[in-house]
């Protein structure tokens, strides 16, 4: 599909993020006393949403919210950020997703993500968004909401020749019946790890590794599987071409939205026709400018900040 506006179809989750910053994580057992707290919109669905929405995408996000106030401040973070929203239900039965986000000096985190409403996504929620799935150039995909819709809205892309991109994030395990129906798969090292049965520690134990992902996605003349890797960038692997992709070099302070932006400007990039190769070198530019700034959506970055990260080099 070739269209001026890339259309991308978001399946996936919607939590509201309560991040607080200290000096280190707790022990077992331990209460420590932190510097700050703030209150974020996230999930990794609403997360990369953002990021594609900002880069320019039209954007359709389906998941599942409570109807109570943290349901309310995602709604309208979407609309104010052009998300089309109207395939989110709000359930009276389970209230909104939450994350608890401990965030150390250097940036780094640990996320306990409580679903709540994001696991009682249905079938029925995926098929009432099936005609913006068949239309979208790209369908994006998670784990913070039921493998079993997953694969009901990937079957339903691959019908319709919608490029299918899936982050397996929070790491588990993958069953063939949804890896079948995967164009790109976008595994971080742990969860490369997980999914392998391998370690990667190396950028030759990390090829080994997503070949051993690449085989099991059912169409592997198109299948790629493109390992971010933090600071060093990405290993992108297709049918073809094993490539290391370099990052760019920033001083980071909150981790957290990295590979939420990275994703959606994968998606978006590849729902505008960029070759892979380009696609995944505008990601991780995305995902550096995300580790910029403090909080999972307020750091997804627009194009202008990509493209002057892209023009300095940095």
């Amino acid at each position: 599909m070739n269209r001026a506006t890339p259309k991308v179809t978001v399946v996936g989750s919607l939590n509201i993020d309560l991040v607080c910053h200290a000096a280190r994580r707790p022990d077992k057992g331990e209460t420590l006393i932190g510097d700050a707290f703030d209150i974020f919109t996230g999930g990794k669905g609403f997360n990369q949403a953002t990021a594609a929405a900002r880069l320019g995408a039209e954007v359709t996000l389906v998941g599942s919210v409570g109807a109570d106030p943290f349901g309310e401040m995602l709604l309208a973070a979407a609309e104010n950020e052009h998300i089309n929203s109207r395939f989110v239900t709000r359930r009276t039965d389970i209230g909104t997703g939450v994350a608890t986000i401990v965030i150390e000096p250097d940036g780094d985190n640990s996320i306990i993500v409580v679903p709540r409403a994001n696991m009682a996504l249905t079938i029925a929620d995926i098929d009432a968004a099936a005609d913006c799935i068949a239309d979208a150039d790209v369908l994006l995909l998670q784990l913070e909401t039921p493998i079993a819709t997953s694969e009901h809205a990937a079957a339903i892309a691959k019908r319709h020749g919608t490029t299918v991109v899936l982050n397996p994030a929070p790491a588990q395990p993958l069953p063939d019946s949804l890896l079948k129906y995967v164009n790109i798969l976008t595994p971080n090292q742990s969860e490369t790890e997980l999914l392998s049965g391998m370690k990667v520690s190396s950028q030759e134990e990390a090829s080994r590794a997503a070949e051993v992902l690449r085989t099991r996605m059912v169409d592997t003349t198109n299948a790629a599987v493109v390992l971010t890797l933090g600071a060093q960038g990405a290993l992108m692997l297709t049918g073809t071409t094993s490539e290391r992709i370099s990052a760019l070099s920033v001083k980071p302070v909150d981790t957290t939205g990295a590979g939420d932006a990275f994703c959606g400007a994968l998606a978006t990039a590849l729902a505008s026709s960029e070759t892979l190769h380009s696609a995944v070198a505008f990601a991780n530019a995305a995902g550096a400018a995300a580790v910029t700034v403090i909080g999972a959506t307020p750091s997804m970055p627009t194009r202008a900040k990509i493209e002057r990260l892209l023009e300095s080099g940095k």
